[in-house]
């Protein structure tokens, strides 16, 4: 099977270590034979160009890997891929969660399949054992730290009790972090795989931008030092619930109790829960990023379209995410403990622990406290 391999960064780099190298006979007869590149620098492989033409429009390739990583020209270059009868399998979540509704309604009329095992998860084989669930129950919940990014820096601020910029530059020097880490600390990938996770387990189309966020960017030592005083940690978790006529989605950081699995979960670590009615809580734990991990998620999807395993799609529906029929308790650390003083339950210093409330009264008030520091999580005891 012929391969067109757009971007040959971190994970395409994999992609092709991947399959030039393993002995297992199946994986050879996978056959990478063009390969986009952006630079003129990175023309270093024979089969590189920077005519993505040259791929598109080349009828001996069946199936187009996507690692480029952006919306844009992914999106693009994916669709028209498509449209012309080929195969898309992609690791990007920010392009394929907002462009899923097209690419997926194009995949169909055409006869071919998108898949994205690599874009949740990284190598946590996620979405696959969200399938193979589903072959006997509906998934009801699922829950977890999506991001290694933010889980190495909150580990790392729990053993140093050093602050959050500091492992933040940390993170950055060892490739875990991208230069401008705007969508890990602020919750943006999350909301991304969020978003990918509800398509697969609750077979709904969601905007990303409907789905609340917060991130990590205010976490403090003294926020890790009080979940740790009160038997608990801190986590950045990705949340979603299927209802009726409606989806639960959100993504916050949450205090777990210490004997959590979640709460033992260190460095740039993934971990995802899903929940279903006999298997009940499964939980899935890996590297969640990284070259080789999710390169590994990209090659066994090939594997499956060269062995024309059923994506099981299934017939998706467009439902609303609503956050406001769930109760939780919050823990609030803020400059103007004054403002919460309605619905706290106790108060010590400026730090206030809520009476029940849902995640969108929660963030109605956050956006109206006024105070651009202020750290907020779920507390699930």
């Amino acid at each position: 099977m012929k391969i067109g391999l757009l971007g040959h960064g971190v994970v395409g780099g994999g992609v092709t270590e991947i399959t030039d190298s393993c002995k297992v006979r199946k994986v050879r007869r996978l056959e990478v034979t063009k390969i986009l590149v952006k630079d003129e620098w990175e023309l270093t492989d024979p089969r590189c160009t920077q005519n993505a033409e040259e791929i598109l429009n080349d009828p001996e390739i069946e199936v187009i890997a996507e690692c480029m990583g952006g919306i844009e020209p992914a999106h693009t270059f994916a669709a028209r891929a498509l449209e012309s009868g080929k195969h898309v399998v992609t690791s990007n979540k920010k392009m394929f969660a907002t462009c899923a509704a097209e690419l997926l309604g194009l995949a169909k009329e055409n006869g071919v399949s998108v898949r994205y095992e690599a874009a949740v998860g990284g190598g946590i084989p996620w979405m696959s054992n969200l399938e193979r669930t589903e072959r006997l129950e509906p998934v009801t919940s699922f829950r977890g730290i999506f991001n290694g990014t933010t889980n190495y820096i909150i580990s790392r601020m729990e053993e140093t009790g050093a602050p959050f910029a500091e492992h933040l530059a940390e993170a950055q020097s060892l490739g875990y972090a991208e230069r401008n880490p705007v969508d890990d600390i602020d919750g943006h990938d999350v909301r991304y795989k969020t978003a990918l996770t509800a398509l697969k387990a609750f077979h709904t189309i969601v905007n990303p931008d409907e789905i609340p966020v917060m991130g990590i960017r205010t976490i403090s030592p003294g926020d890790l030092a009080w979940a740790k005083e009160h038997q608990m940690a801190v986590r950045l978790f990705g949340y979603g619930k299927a209802g009726k006529d409606a989806v639960t989605l959100w993504v916050m950081p949450v205090m777990i109790s210490a004997k959590e699995v979640f709460a033992n979960i260190q460095s740039n670590f993934n971990a995802i829960e899903s929940e279903s009615k006999t298997l009940g809580k499964a939980v899935f734990v890996g590297q969640g990023a990284g070259a080789l991990p999710t390169a590994h998620a990209v090659v066994q999807d090939l594997l499956d379209i060269y062995e024309e395993k059923d994506p099981r799609v299934g017939e998706l529906v467009n439902l609303p995410v609503v956050n406001s029929e769930e109760k939780w308790q919050f823990y609030i650390r803020t400059a103007v403990p004054a403002f919460f003083a309605e619905i706290a339950a106790e108060q010590e210093g400026n730090v206030v622990f809520t009476r029940e409330l849902s995640i969108q009264e929660m963030f109605e008030l956050l956006k109206e406290c006024g105070d651009e520091s202020v750290f907020a999580a779920v507390v699930m005891k």
